[in-house]
């Protein structure tokens, strides 16, 4: 029976999630790939955890734990007992460590690839479902670890198809920030609200500029469409205090004035030399010293790997969000431009992220454990990917399945055969299920993107032959055919072969089509 229309369901997704076709699906898997390969080679291997974790093993880092379903999809089960849908993949990992801490050797190096939710407002590019790809080592606590993926990150961007000179690794510190907390708070307390106002402030450098964030800073700040963001409230000679931390003080300042008028970017020098200006700038105490001693270390062990400073570099303006960060914080950023929604051009930005988190796995055992890592935004990279027309995403398409046409259906045994005979052999397959004649199934076979289909009427029966029609030959063909009946005459890409000779033939299409660089077998 039919439902009448005022009861049948809508079709709609819920906002901020997304389906995927099959060449999107496709791209991404190679893409994934190229990851992948690049863990391996350094030695990762492969974990996968649930997809929901207690919300306790979340902990303080969910908006609110009052509400464990703010900002986190979370719910309760029979037991009264509240779960939630990771929102990353590192809280996770902590819990896996500590439960298997004994029998896991150290340091664990592991990678994982999954999807996470965020149960937060959707918005342009921002989505409740997304896929991360991590990489993290628990159990060293050298900065030659933190190193170590920063090296990683630059391989993975050249590896799936990012010029050197488009991206850039840059590199800071949490207890760098924390130095800054403490020779402020010298001119007065600055309470944690504030304070987290402040790495906010500083986290919107590239977007906003120096004026920008000096607002954030202080009172807040009006943007274009006068909507008003309340500012952190330190006071003007705190704010003075960390622009000049960012570099917009003095002969640094001037420095980076005149490089970004001349060529639109930041200034590039020395990691020492940015390093040993900063010091100079800032009366550090002994959290700050720390800091400037792990970023100087990490930068002497990626310059030793072959790394430079346009690969890899030290940036005081990285703060990164979540707060289990303890120590480096790293982002992938890619430098070259793209329009965004105005048509303006924009950096491209970041596309991953990470840091030592040395408290995340302690919080279930009572002692820290040194711990660092980095997440790749799979949807972020491949936009990016194909904003650049990397080969991953826009090269060597997937065909659909060769498709067997069903002309006579008291003689479906036989095209279940040839199908079978196709599949055997290595080939993708399919017989036509559905109840159309062949026009119908042809316009069937155009949709799946199959390269061939196999015709076998009555009268190629009787010959004991099949009819090939190549789908892709044929399209060029028809393109200079003037009539219809002149195509239909010419039935261009089309020929017998026996039927002994099936699979031979339909591989030999299959490979000529790839030699023309269209579609891979």
């Amino acid at each position: 029976m039919k439902t009448e229309k005022s009861n049948r369901l809508k079709p709609r997704l819920p906002r901020g999630f997304a389906d995927r076709g099959s060449a999107e699906i496709a791209a991404s898997e190679r893409m994934l790939d190229k990851i992948r390969e690049v863990y391996e080679r350094y030695g990762f291997e492969p974990r996968e955890t649930p997809f929901i974790e207690f919300s306790d093993a979340l902990g303080k880092f969910l908006p609110d734990q009052d509400r464990p379903n703010e900002g986190v999809f979370s719910f309760k089960d029979d037991d009264e007992q509240w779960l939630s849908l990771r929102y990353d993949l590192t809280a996770p990992l902590a819990r896996h460590v500590a439960e298997h801490f004994d029998a896991l050797p150290k340091p664990f190096r592991s990678y994982r690839a999954g999807w996470v939710f965020r149960n937060e407002k959707p918005g342009p590019g921002r989505f409740r479902q997304f896929m991360q790809f991590d990489a993290d080592t628990v159990g060293a606590g050298s900065p030659a670890a933190d190193a170590e993926m920063c090296m990683m990150m630059a391989d993975v961007m050249e590896a799936v198809g990012i010029s050197r000179g488009d991206y850039v690794i840059k590199v800071s510190s949490r207890k760098l920030l924390e130095g800054l907390r403490e020779a402020l708070s010298a001119r007065g307390a600055i309470a944690d609200a504030q304070w987290l106002g402040v790495l906010r402030a500083v986290d919107k450098l590239d977007r906003l500029g120096a004026d920008g964030v000096f607002q954030l800073l202080t009172g807040g700040r009006k943007d274009e469409s006068g909507d008003f963001t309340k500012g952190a409230g330190i006071s003007p000679e705190q704010a003075d205090g960390v622009m000049r931390f960012l570099g917009f003080a003095g002969t640094e300042a001037q420095g980076r004035a005149s490089y970004k008028a001349d060529t639109g970017r930041d200034l590039v020098c020395d990691n020492r030399a940015r390093l040993e200006s900063l010091a100079n700038a800032m009366g550090f105490g002994p959290t700050g010293q720390q800091a400037l001693r792990d970023l100087e270390a990490l930068a002497q062990y990626t310059r030793a790997g072959g790394y430079d400073e346009s690969r890899i570099l030290v940036d005081r303006s990285v703060v990164r969000g979540l707060e289990y960060y303890t120590g480096p914080v790293f982002e992938a950023e890619l430098t070259f431009m793209v329009p965004n929604d105005k048509g303006e051009p924009v950096v491209f930005g970041s596309v991953g992220g990470g840091g030592r988190y040395d408290g995340l796995v302690g919080r279930f055992r009572g002692e820290d454990v040194p711990a660092t890592g980095f997440s790749i935004g799979v949807s972020r990279l491949f936009s990016a990917l194909k904003a650049v027309k990397s080969p991953i995403v826009t090269g060597v398409a997937e065909h659909g399945p060769v498709v067997v046409l069903v002309m006579d259906r008291e003689r479906v045994e036989d095209y279940q055969r040839m199908t079978s005979a196709l599949r055997s052999a290595g080939v993708k397959a399919e017989m036509y299920l559905g109840a159309a004649g062949m026009k119908a199934q042809m316009k069937y076979a155009d949709k799946r993107g199959s390269p061939l289909v196999v015709i076998q009427g009555g009268n190629e029966k009787a010959k004991g032959e099949v009819q090939i029609k190549d789908l892709l030959e044929g399209a060029r063909e028809a393109k200079a055919i003037a009539s219809h009946e002149e195509y239909k005459a010419a039935r261009p890409a089309q020929f017998a072969v026996p039927e002994a000779k099936l699979v031979e033939a339909v591989r030999d299409v299959l490979e000529r089509q790839s030699r023309k660089s269209e579609y891979a077998p």
